[in-house]
């Protein structure tokens, strides 16, 4: 039995302000739904509502139970439906958080087929390139670029690798020609990518030498599609994911720098809270996010 049943029937008189109304949108009897109105009125020791011949009003306590009474039962209603449809795999609603640029230019895409396959699920998709806590967020899942994952509270799935590359504009190089070792990019206008606003270190190799190179700290930004635009127009060095500048790069507005040395990849992740068992739907999510990335590898993610 629904213990808040007289709650959510003198809310339904409330709203009405009608005994009859009221009976009619509960499919209930007028009689019974009156009986069960004064049985509330006698457990709190307050009348709730006014009754006359012509009308139905609030008292100053029924229009206090009603402002506090009525977002508790919303808001149990929909924890109860999200428990629900928690448990179907294609029925539900989904929070996902995911960075910026890889939002504008993958999940698009994604989503569509997406809701082509599971037309009954909702997405809420957040955009940032903020390094987000899924628990504090109150979202089922993240989708990260980033290094390799520390945060030991959550649960992750790594993905794929993500390469990236040092960029500059070709008319950039021009004025600073014979850039062939890393140390060479001392001397150019180094950008950062950064979300706490502290200049980046790049971390080349070639086989066993490595050398780390301190960016710059003139331009910092927290969103690569910001730095890749002043690297189109010539005005600094950055380091960015491949996906990100690939359209660029075919164009011929970007060059690789320093080539033969590597950067260490990024990890494309999944975060998840601190579930004992994925929720199906998140999971229903999840597989189809996995397989579309490894069609994507195959296109050069």
């Amino acid at each position: 039995m629904d213990e808040l049943k007289p709650i959510r029937v003198f809310l339904e008189v409330a709203q009405h302000l009608s005994f009859t109304k009221a009976a009619r949108a509960l499919r209930m009897t007028p009689a019974s739904v009156t009986r069960i109105v004064a049985r509330l009125e006698e457990e709190m020791g307050q009348q709730l509502l006014v009754r006359t011949t012509r009308q139905v009003s609030l008292t100053s306590a029924g229009a206090v139970a009603v402002a506090r009474y009525a977002p508790l039962v919303a808001e149990f209603d929909r924890v109860g439906q999200d428990i629900t449809r928690a448990m179907r795999p294609d029925l539900g609603r989904l929070r996902i958080n995911a960075p910026l640029s890889m939002g504008l230019r993958i999940l698009p895409q994604m989503v569509d087929s997406f809701r082509l396959a599971y037309p009954r699920i909702d997405l809420d998709v957040h955009l940032t390139d903020a390094f987000v806590d899924v628990i504090d967020e109150d979202c089922d899942l993240a989708i990260r670029i980033s290094g390799p994952p520390s945060d030991k509270s959550t649960i992750w799935r790594k993905l794929c690798e993500v390469p990236r590359s040092v960029l500059a504009a070709p008319t950039l190089t021009e004025r600073h020609a014979g850039v062939v070792d890393p140390d060479d990019l001392r001397a150019m206008p180094l950008m950062s990518y950064s979300v706490t606003g502290d200049p980046e270190n790049w971390s080349l190799t070639q086989g066993l030498e490595r050398r780390v190179i301190r960016a710059g700290t003139q331009i910092v930004s927290n969103n690569g599609d910001f730095l890749l635009e002043l690297a189109r127009g010539g005005h600094g060095v950055c380091v960015l994911p491949d996906f990100i500048a690939r359209e660029a790069l075919d164009a011929g507005e970007l060059t690789r720098l320093v080539a033969d040395w590597d950067l260490p990849p990024l990890w494309l992740t999944l975060y998840y809270p601190p579930y004992e068992q994925l929720p199906p739907l998140v999971a229903t999510f999840s597989e189809f996010f996995e397989a579309y990335v490894r069609d994507l590898e195959g296109m050069e993610f």
